[in-house]
């Protein structure tokens, strides 16, 4: 599994700055868009101004963007356009620790690029509380959530242009609906249970509680949302690269 992880790390490092620009791109635009543009003519949400509403949600968004896309692109180029897949299982490396590999490599760089946002704020004026250093593992968990998601992605996937559905119809639906942008709490009941079921919204409040050192009461829970995905898309992943592998 480490093996895994570093092989792909040595690769990463020659095309590091190419790479964190493409990750961290998207966030930053939005941070500027919405926070400075739109962000002045909207009130205050839960008490924040919609700036500081808005950037630890597109902290949690990075690592995701960060997370699915190597766990797609780059692991789907290592299964089938380059053989790396096949070339490191005739080693003593397991099926399993390939994907338990792939899956913390891509959780890795999910990770690095909502670190480096996250130290960023400030330059946006966004200064976050001590308690921001509590979120770093919870988003080294997300970027799991997001890399196994990916990575079961690649192991149905049949071409690149698969990928499509996955940044249309899961990615790009996550962004939008949970909570980065507007506060779920001011959904109706049905509306807002439905969307704090989506793999990104226990994210989102648990970044943006713990930036401004807010402790809800229902922080275990959205805790234990976290791990519960990370577990199942782990485990998911694991069995579809298997059976893909093995046919």
């Amino acid at each position: 599994m480490y093996q895994v992880w570093y092989r792909n790390l040595k690769v990463w490092l020659k095309h590091i700055r190419a790479s964190l620009i493409g990750n961290l791109g998207q966030p930053f635009l939005f941070l500027l868009a919405m926070g400075y543009g739109l962000g002045r003519s909207v009130p205050e949400i839960e008490g924040l101004p919609y700036l500081q509403f808005i950037a630890p949600g597109l902290v949690a968004s990075s690592v995701m963007y960060g997370a699915a896309f190597e766990a797609t692109y780059g692991s789907y180029t290592r299964l089938t356009t380059q053989g790396t897949f096949e070339a490191i299982l005739m080693t003593p490396v397991s099926i399993e620790e390939l994907a338990m590999g792939e899956i913390l490599w891509g959780a890795t760089k999910g990770f690095l690029g909502g670190v480096i946002m996250l130290i960023t704020l400030p330059l946006f004026g966004v200064m976050p509380d001590l308690w921001s250093l509590a979120l770093i593992p919870i988003l080294f968990a997300e970027g799991i959530i997001f890399s196994a998601l990916g990575l079961i992605m690649t192991a149905i996937a049949t071409n690149y242009d698969f990928f499509n559905y996955f940044t249309s119809l899961v990615i790009t639906p996550l962004f939008l609906f949970s909570g980065i942008f507007f506060s779920l709490k001011a959904l109706a009941e049905p509306l807002r249970q439905l969307l704090y079921l989506l793999p990104l919204s226990s994210v989102v409040e648990l970044s943006r509680n713990l930036c401004y050192g807010r402790i809800q009461d229902d922080i275990v829970l959205q805790l234990t949302d976290v791990a519960i995905f990370a577990l199942v898309c782990s485990a998911t992943a694991i069995y579809l690269l298997r059976r893909r592998m093995i046919q």
